[in-house]
């Protein structure tokens, strides 16, 4: 399992390094209210990862965090019943 998550991360990290380098016009990024001149696989790449980073953060909100109340609700009334049934 180690192996095959090292192999994709090598994978990740050679496709992003193509991507720069296959990239490299300059662009400017105007923000409102300043403006980042850069080139455009820097701009793909921070791009994809803010993505991830957003979407990640909403799955966890919405799923994960509900999940685990939902555990830890059942687990302490498991814990309340289960002395009151073994006596």
């Amino acid at each position: 399992m180690r192996l095959l998550r090292f192999l994709i991360a090598i994978a990740c990290l050679a496709a992003g390094a193509i991507v720069g380098a296959l990239n490299r016009a300059p662009v400017v990024i105007d923000l409102g209210f300043t403006r980042l001149p850069t080139n455009l696989g820097v701009s793909l790449l921070v791009a994809l990862l803010l993505g991830v980073l957003i979407g990640g953060l909403a799955i966890s909100a919405s799923v994960v965090l509900p999940m685990r109340r939902r555990l830890a609700r059942a687990q302490r009334q498991g814990a309340i019943s289960a002395p009151t049934s073994g006596s």
